[in-house]
């Protein structure tokens, strides 16, 4: 219950904070991306329960002649590599904290794809809400295997404390700063995950 009133409050407070950036990033993808302005898809939440995660749209619908969307490294352009760089593109993301879907630290919802291929270990960080940043994301985000992501999921789940989210979320801040782990080597963002060898 401390959590869930810790995750109203920071939440409320940063959607009126940032409540400019918000419009006027929103505005930019409009004018450089086109709409929708948003990205929402189906993710994992507490239990595997999906829910409908929002972020600000960061990839352009660029599509070959066949009608299939082009690599991800071919429609991340400059102005959404610097949406995730800086991480304005989870700003949306508060809405999902406000609701209840997820909560402003734990393991970061996933894929819905992915789901079958966890290990039962792996599968136990759907024990926790999922979070807008985790344990994982300020111990190398992206540039970190799946594997290492996985034990530090549920290291947390295992350690999880309100004194924990609120180191999690200062060194969060100081990761945004400095742009660090935000893709994997060879990748825009990360590798799909394939199951554990």
């Amino acid at each position: 219950m401390i959590k869930r009133f810790f995750d109203i409050l920071i939440s409320t407070i940063a959607l009126m904070v940032f409540g400019f950036i918000i419009l006027a990033v929103a505005y930019s993808i409009r004018q450089k991306l086109g709409t929708p302005v948003f990205f929402r898809q189906l993710r994992p939440g507490l239990y595997g329960k999906p829910f409908e995660i929002i972020k600000f749209r960061t990839m352009t619908d660029q599509r070959d002649v066949d009608g299939n969307l082009l690599a991800d490294d071919q429609r991340l352009l400059s102005f959404g590599h610097f949406l995730r760089s800086t991480s304005l593109d989870e700003l949306p993301s508060l809405w999902n904290v406000l609701k209840g879907d997820m909560s402003l630290v734990g393991p970061r919802p996933l894929l819905m794809e992915y789901m079958p291929l966890y290990s039962p270990e792996q599968g136990r960080r759907h024990l926790v809400k999922p979070g807008i940043t985790g344990w994982a994301q300020v111990n190398g985000r992206n540039a970190i295997s799946w594997e290492e992501k996985f034990k530090l999921d549920t290291w947390y789940v295992d350690n999880q404390s309100l004194w924990l989210d609120l180191k999690i979320l200062f060194l969060t801040v100081k990761k945004v700063l400095i742009r660090d782990g935000i893709s994997a080597e060879g990748h825009v963002t990360v590798e799909q995950f394939k199951g554990s060898r």
